[in-house]
């Protein structure tokens, strides 16, 4: 679960700037450089992605996978779709209007059934390992799709707690995270005049200069790549407010934090930012699983369903692939608290946009949801799904000192049936 928001301070602030060689880390910035033509090149040639996360799991059988009749079904009615012979929850009324837009994966069957290691293999594709530091599939988008030297980073987090970051990427691909509320905190700017920040960026630059002479020191760069990407963020802080947008738009995302934090991610997709992950959190529901998704997943859906519209009408969708899951699904049975419990023997997830074919619905689950009855799909063929919508061959290596890691594991295979 996210704990309580962090008091934000300049050291925090540098610390997210600037980790030691041993744990890694520069922010990547890419795809804005500040002009606004530019940006316009950049959306038309790259993809991008979203990422919906919701913390803690969403329960398939209180979104997309219901059961009704079965012990299993729970409380909810199942309603009908804009695809004909599809449902979804009731809670999900403005989904259900949007089905055709998106395709649904329900028989995920994934091996990391605990939060931290569910997490890392969600966000990476790889089991948590003791001797590889495998990097998040945001950092990956970031080097194949993101632009090296712009203002704003190419992969951002909304609202998350850490995971494996660049990995063994290096520093260069180390994603940007901000707070709830989707703005820059306050200590993001230097608060000096722009004459006197000149001077002293001059002075420091020539030290830098004269230091780098004589010592090839990799914190040293780091440092000073860090600092530069600071700098550059300062050309792109508007980007950031979105009350303007926020009036105009609060009706169409659902007047919410993640519906805010929806609007941000477009906006941020618009000034072409690679990656962006927005999160919801507390779908652990152990207990009062159906109070806890009566309150979740109204807000969620709605935001997700002004997202996609918004993406649709500003001609973003074809390039922009939005992935909704968390890193666990919930048990088939309610257990004496009325909660569902971790489960990862068939389970769901989503997708749209970036070639995804629109009202499919991949594989099922059996009769209970306990098992997966056809075309089941692991977490390597999840994320080599992901990267062929977004362009990138699955199959390309990078590599972990002397060892060739695939961006899916080996083995993994393209959901073919998901595109058009």
């Amino acid at each position: 679960m996210f704990p309580p928001t962090s008091h934000l301070s300049r050291r925090a602030l540098l610390k997210g700037l600037l980790l030691t060689a041993g744990g890694g880390a520069v922010m990547n910035w890419g795809s804005l450089t500040g002009l606004p033509a530019l940006a316009e090149e950049v959306k038309r040639k790259r993809k991008h992605c979203i990422l919906l996360w919701m913390n803690g799991g969403a329960s398939q059988f209180e979104t997309f996978d219901m059961k009704p009749g079965r012990e299993t079904g729970g409380l909810f009615r199942p309603i009908s779709t804009n695809v004909a012979g599809t449902q979804v929850c009731e809670l999900m009324p403005k989904m259900s209007r949007m089905m055709d837009k998106i395709a649904v994966i329900r028989s995920m069957r994934t091996s990391e059934v605990d939060h931290p290691g569910g997490i890392y293999l969600m966000h990476t594709g790889y089991r948590p390992a003791a001797n590889v530091r495998f990097p998040e599939f945001g950092a990956i988008v970031a080097k194949y799709q993101g632009e090296e030297g712009a203002d704003l980073p190419s992969f951002i987090r909304v609202f998350t707690q850490a995971h494996a970051g660049s990995g063994f990427l290096g520093p260069k691909y180390q994603p940007f995270d901000i707070g709830p509320e989707g703005s820059l905190p306050p200590f993001s700017g230097s608060g000096m005049e722009a004459p006197l920040e000149a001077r002293r960026h001059e002075l420091r630059s020539f030290l830098e200069d004269r230091f780098a002479v004589e010592h090839k020191a990799y914190v040293s760069r780091m440092h000073r790549e860090a600092y530069e990407s600071a700098r550059r963020l300062q050309n792109a802080r508007e980007v950031f407010k979105i009350d303007r947008e926020w009036e105009t738009d609060r009706e169409l995302y659902g007047d919410s934090e993640f519906g805010r934090r929806c609007l941000l991610a477009r906006k941020l997709v618009e000034h072409g930012v690679s990656f962006i992950e927005v999160s919801q959190s507390s779908y652990d529901s152990h207990a009062d699983n159906f109070a806890w998704h009566k309150g979740l997943v109204p807000p969620m859906e709605h935001a997700w369903a002004g997202l996609l519209t918004d993406l649709q009408r500003r001609g973003l969708l074809d390039d922009t692939l939005v992935v909704w899951t968390g890193e666990i699904g919930r048990t088939p049975q309610i257990n004496n608290r009325a909660g569902r419990d971790h489960y990862v023997r068939s389970w769901t997830t989503a997708l749209a946009g970036c070639g995804i074919r629109g009202g499919a619905v991949y594989g099922s689950s059996d009769e209970d949801g306990a098992e997966v009855k056809d075309n089941p799909v692991t977490e390597g063929d999840f994320f080599a799904t992901i990267y062929h919508a977004l362009g990138i061959d699955p199959k390309t290596e990078n590599f972990a000192g002397v060892r060739p890691i695939p961006l899916a594991p080996f083995g993994s295979k393209v959901v073919g049936e998901l595109f058009g």
